[in-house]
């Protein structure tokens, strides 16, 4: 079964975007969402999935990690960890 982040991962708009989401079982376990609202646009959401049940890729481009409490989910893809070694070795 495909989610709507997980067609919507799909989607590339840009090359090198990356898009992500969580999906937690309960509002327990989100520890903190800030949004500022100055001059910075910086966000950051703090949570947990829980025990680690698994973390695999699923269709070739989502890591998908999936914890007792949750999901989180990123277009990412193992050619993507592997070409961004590389380009950190080679500079």
């Amino acid at each position: 079964m495909v989610t709507k982040d997980e067609e919507r991962m799909k989607k590339k708009f840009e090359e090198n975007e990356r898009f992500f989401s969580v999906e937690l079982k309960s509002k327990v376990n989100l520890k903190n969402i800030t949004m500022t609202n100055g001059s910075r646009e910086n966000v950051l959401v703090e949570g947990s999935i829980g025990e680690l049940q698994r973390a695999e890729f699923s269709e070739g481009i989502i890591l998908e990690v999936v914890g007792d409490k949750g999901v989180l989910r990123i277009n990412l893809s193992q050619d993507d960890i592997k070409l961004k070694e590389k380009q950190e070795k080679e500079a």
